[in-house]
């Protein structure tokens, strides 16, 4: 990718990666255990997004 990205990319790459995260221990907690994974879940080698 180049080095210069536009900002609107820039910005949506980087709420990607926000979501991108795990579920907080506090929340797992929280729900007893019902809420363990994140389905927006991805591993940036293995799924690429449409950003």
């Amino acid at each position: 990718m180049t080095r210069n990205k536009p900002t609107a990319k820039k910005r949506r790459l980087a709420k990607k990666g926000k979501e991108a995260k795990a579920v907080p221990s506090w929340v797992i907690a929280k729900t007893t255990g019902q809420v363990r994974t994140n389905p927006k879940r991805r591993q940036w080698r293995r799924t690429k997004t449409k950003a």
